[in-house]
């Protein structure tokens, strides 16, 4: 005779969503990020892609698509798509790469530069209107806890990809 399982049985191993890191991590990004394009970029025109693009770029001096994607975790669709987007509205300039000739290099132009020295305090306003959430000690810790995750998923990504 087969047991009827009660559900506050299971309820002990059941899997919670919502006590889920790499959700937890996934839902206050996308907080962030609305908190940016709401408030912060919506004056800029810019989208998500696109500022960070910009803000590497800026930061770089002159990157190639590949090198951006690495700087600004985004893939080679999302790179493309808001370069294009930049070069469009004249903040980007792309051109052939001297020393591969299939090979493209971003740089600013005069009215990318004058964006991104916006990029800055943008960041910073950004960041302290989310700072009073956690004590100086939490954030710091925040900042550690972050990189060390990543560090550690890049890891097992690498080690997964050489086997």
């Amino acid at each position: 005779m087969k047991k009827s399982v009660n559900a506050d049985e299971g309820a002990a191993d059941e899997f919670r969503l919502e006590e889920f890191l790499p959700f937890r991590l996934s839902v206050a990004a996308e907080s962030v990020t609305h908190l940016m394009t709401r408030q912060h970029l919506a004056h800029t025109e810019l989208a998500m892609p696109e500022w960070r693009l910009l803000a590497a770029v800026g930061r770089f001096g002159v990157l190639s698509p590949t090198a951006a994607g690495e700087r600004t975790s985004m893939d080679k669709v999302k790179v493309s798509r808001a370069a294009a987007s930049l070069v469009a509205r004249g903040l980007l300039r792309q051109t052939q790469d001297p020393e591969d000739g299939r090979g493209r290099l971003l740089r600013l132009t005069r009215k990318g530069t004058t964006t991104y020295a916006g990029v800055g305090p943008m960041a910073r306003e950004i960041e302290a209107s989310l700072a009073p959430s956690l004590t100086r000690a939490e954030w710091s810790a925040l900042h550690k806890a972050l990189a060390k995750l990543s560090v550690h998923a890049q890891a097992i990504l690498t080690d997964t990809e050489s086997e």
